[in-house]
């Protein structure tokens, strides 16, 4: 029985991993700190979801405080640490970048020592496919450069990574980072664009479209991203030591990103596809039965025209590439909405 460690269970991501986990007989210790970046009702609906399985239990408090942390993961002693807990948001970013250091760099690094405390066999934490920033080579490797980060978000992931490649390095701790492409799915964020855009077009609202509709995002539907995580917890990065030594039954994954002097790698969850924003709100528009009164505005202040994942790594790890069409998760996603708030 697999005991598993999750910071940020009562947000998107988090929520449907332990859910899926949970289902599959794991036991799960959630860690969230229930901040007020959107709506605090949702999170704890999704935390009462949660408890409804027995094998699920969490403690309330920030990535900040390393004692209640540290004190929650010692009562867990997880074989594996799944970190997803962040301050999210490219936009929100330019407005309170303190938010992104105290979460995204302070609180990683005490995810990392906690771990390193309680031995974990195995770190997996989230990044972002926004490190990619300027690079315009694509669809996006994990082995390409990432160096021109385009929003603070961004370059705190960007930081998150680099102290996990040192932290591997130094402790042989294995550690995989993922790099999520735009997850999109029932449960979301009210702070993104399906949402965002579902809401307002239900209720004939005008909806803000950015760079005048001429921006591509490689959508990945929730459900992919977690089967995709999933896999990637039972492929733990060897360490150096063990692809060197006598009889080592190591065998190299071409375009592998692992690194050459730790058990550390970078995977891309994405679905290898790219959608028009356009095309994305038309989906939104068929699920609705209504049409989009778009507002057509230049390009946001860090963002980036496009996104698109090679998701040829995670298919050699873990037998499985991400595969919900546009259509399908887009419906599902606005079939919840009307369910949640009665729309």
């Amino acid at each position: 029985m697999m005991r598993v460690f999750i910071t940020g269970t009562a947000g998107f991501i988090g929520y449907h991993l332990a859910d899926s986990l949970l289902r599959s007989g794991a036991v799960v210790h959630g860690y969230d700190g229930m901040t007020d970046y959107y709506d605090v009702a949702l999170k704890r609906a999704r935390h009462d979801k949660l408890a409804r399985h027995p094998g699920f239990t969490a403690t309330e408090g920030l990535l900040e405080d390393a004692v209640t942390l540290e004190t929650a993961m010692a009562s867990s002693a997880p074989d594996v640490v799944v970190h997803l807990a962040a301050q999210a948001g490219v936009r929100y970013s330019i407005e309170n970048p303190r938010a992104y250091l105290d979460a995204n760099i302070v609180g990683s690094f005490n995810v990392l020592q906690a771990a390193l405390d309680q031995r974990a066999g195995h770190l997996l934490m989230a990044s972002t496919s926004s490190v990619y920033g300027a690079n315009d080579e694509m669809p996006y490797r994990e082995t390409q450069k990432a160096d021109t980060q385009m929003s603070f978000y961004a370059a705190t992931k960007k930081a998150a990574e680099a102290m996990c490649h040192s932290w591997a390095h130094i402790h042989g701790m294995p550690i995989t980072m993922f790099r999520f492409f735009t997850v999109y799915g029932p449960w979301g964020r009210p702070d993104m664009a399906l949402f965002k855009f579902t809401d307002a077009i239900l209720a004939e609202r005008p909806i803000d479209v950015y760079n005048h509709g001429r921006m591509y995002r490689d959508f990945t539907y929730v459900d992919d991203l977690v089967r995709g995580i999933r896999g990637l917890i039972n492929v733990p990065p060897p360490t150096p030591d063990a692809r060197a030594g006598a009889g080592a039954k190591y065998i190299a994954i071409p375009g592998d990103s692992l690194s050459p002097v730790a058990p550390y790698r970078i995977v891309n969850i994405g679905n290898s596809s790219r959608v028009l924003l356009d095309d994305f709100i038309t989906e939104i528009e068929a699920a609705t039965g209504k049409t989009a009164q778009r507002n057509f505005m230049p390009m946001q202040q860090g963002d980036v025209p496009a996104t698109w994942a090679d998701a040829a790594l995670l298919e050699a790890l873990t037998g499985y590439r991400p595969q919900t069409d546009i259509a399908t998760g887009v419906a599902r996603f606005v079939d919840w909405f009307r369910d949640y708030y009665r729309r």
